[in-house]
């Protein structure tokens, strides 16, 4: 079930050790109305297609002997709102740095485009909660964007597959770093909203065709 996803799955974990410590960062991948996402507490180095729990848009466990990720609802929860097709999940230190000060990434460089722009913060909820999901989704809706800082907790970021989730955590953690850099020199400027709308059509049409 889901061998692709599980497999991009188990592919993509490993580059979760450079963003979140231990084995707390989660990913998923969803074709229609399912998804392979992380096992529970299994080390990324570790993690094979077989491992990969595949689980219905309601968190029900459809194929796998392992424990889904605690932070299941939250992918669930995010599914159901939004038309992405991957999310990563991680606890990388820059963007937990302002989740843990309560505040929302700006759009002071233009790399936050693949977000969508500027990075809301989602109220505390205990992780692996319903209420968690909910507020990460009411967080995301009211931004419009396809990240989200976790008060407290951390980063959520999409895409459309697995690589692209992970390229938008680490260009969110990246800017993240800049700006708290920055902080500590000046007052960091904010792009407007048409800048960022350039760079998002630009973005487009970025790489090779």
């Amino acid at each position: 079930m889901l061998e692709r996803c599980r497999q991009e799955v188990a592919d993509r974990a490993r580059d979760l050790e450079e963003l979140t410590p231990g084995r707390t960062g989660n990913l998923s991948v969803r074709r229609g109305d399912r998804l392979a996402v992380t096992p529970s507490g299994v080390s990324y180095d570790e993690i094979e297609a077989a491992d990969v729990p595949v689980v219905s848009l309601e968190g029900t466990v459809l194929w796998g002997e392992l424990t889904p990720s605690s932070e299941t609802p939250m992918h669930c929860g995010i599914y159901d709102r939004f038309a992405v097709g991957a999310i990563a999940h991680v606890h990388s230190p820059w963007a937990t740095t302002l989740a843990v000060l309560g505040e929302p990434l700006p759009a002071v460089h233009y790399m936050l485009a693949l977000a969508g722009g500027a990075v809301p913060v989602a109220e505390y909820a205990t992780y692996g909660t319903e209420a968690l999901a909910a507020n990460v989704v009411e967080a995301m809706t009211d931004a419009d964007t396809e990240a989200c800082l976790l008060a407290n907790h951390g980063l959520v970021a999409c895409g459309e597959d697995g690589a692209d989730a992970v390229e938008t955590a680490v260009a969110v953690e990246s800017v993240a770093q800049v700006y708290c850099q920055g902080r500590a020199i000046g007052t960091p400027v904010e792009l407007s909203a048409e800048q960022m709308a350039d760079v998002s059509k630009k973005l487009e049409q970025y790489g090779q065709r």
